[in-house]
């Protein structure tokens, strides 16, 4: 029997999850066991496949791939490396101790590339925080490197990382991408009068205060308050940790790039109550979460449903 360690992702949040495979006896078949959605049953075919673009067969065993605690509900298309992995060390491809300390996430293609997958993020300071490595796609590795002191090993593909752990062609650590500075918010010196209303916001900014604007149409409510991030500070080391989190489950960092401004969210008023708060099958983060450690800007409060 062989195994690696992955993720599960509930909310921000990463639980770990056991990826155990044993080759038995027995009709020949691919199991997978362990209350995974249909993403995660349709990684057989996946792994399949990408073993035959490597020129590998499966064994002509009975392959049962058990995913660890298994009354956790398991989603998304990252199981599919793990289980690859657990196969090959299993099978002898990989060596039985190289696994051990490392965590893995990510999706493969049927020719054997690692395809990117969101929570790289969550899953490497997850991976961090039980003393693991993270295994991740290359495309992931700048976003990954954000989570500190967690060794990272971003590969392009399955036989990349067959190489590495043979020691004929190891991977070089991955870089944590930039910090942008992102676009210039807009600031109150741009509006003539409305004193009241400025100083309003400078109250709601310095106490981190919720606010509402009334008025006639065209009285420059919502040009007000587009300018509120603007008196804003930078996020701090830890919101930005927070943030980038969220918006890492969400699929919203691109190329790792990370920024200090402050979300401003400001979802149309015929947005559903799960697109605000989140959730669904696969639940993702909503307009809400989004916005934390920042702005969220309901236009036309009253014509929410649900809210008023």
């Amino acid at each position: 029997m062989a195994g690696v360690l992955t993720v599960a992702f509930e909310g921000v949040e990463a639980r770990r999850v056991d990826v155990e495979v044993q080759l038995t006896g027995g009709a020949v078949a691919f199991v997978v066991v362990g209350l995974g959605d249909k993403a995660v049953a349709e990684s057989r075919e996946r792994v399949r496949a990408a073993f035959a673009g490597l020129g590998l067969a499966l064994p002509a065993r009975r392959i049962i791939v058990n995913l660890a605690p298994a009354d956790l509900p398991k989603e998304g298309s990252h199981y599919d490396l793990p289980i690859a992995l657990a196969v090959m060390s299993a099978m002898g491809i990989i060596p039985p101790d190289a696994l051990n300390g490392w965590a893995a996430v990510g999706e493969l293609s049927l020719d054997g590339r690692i395809v990117q997958v969101a929570g790289a993020l969550p899953a490497a300071v997850a991976a961090g925080g039980m003393q693991l490595g993270l295994i991740c796609p290359e495309a992931c590795g700048a976003e990954a490197a954000w989570s500190g002191d967690t060794r990272i090993l971003a590969a392009p593909s399955l036989i990349a990382l067959v190489n590495h752990f043979r020691g004929t062609q190891m991977l070089a650590p991955p870089s944590a991408g930039p910090v942008v500075e992102g676009d210039r918010a807009p600031d109150l010196r741009d509006v003539k009068g409305q004193e009241n209303a400025k100083r309003a916001l400078e109250i709601a900014a310095a106490g981190g205060h919720n606010l509402l604007f009334m008025g006639p149409p065209g009285s420059g409510k919502s040009m007000m308050a587009a300018r509120l991030p603007g008196l804003l500070p930078p996020l701090s080391p830890a919101e930005l940790l927070e943030t980038s989190m969220i918006h890492s489950v969400a699929g919203l960092i691109a190329k790792g790039e990370l920024t200090r401004q402050r979300p401003f969210r400001t979802p149309h008023h015929s947005a559903s109550m799960a697109a605000l708060t989140g959730g669904g099958l696969k639940a993702k983060p909503g307009e809400v979460s989004l916005a934390h450690n920042g702005v969220l800007f309901l236009d036309e409060l009253p014509e929410f449903s649900g809210i008023m």
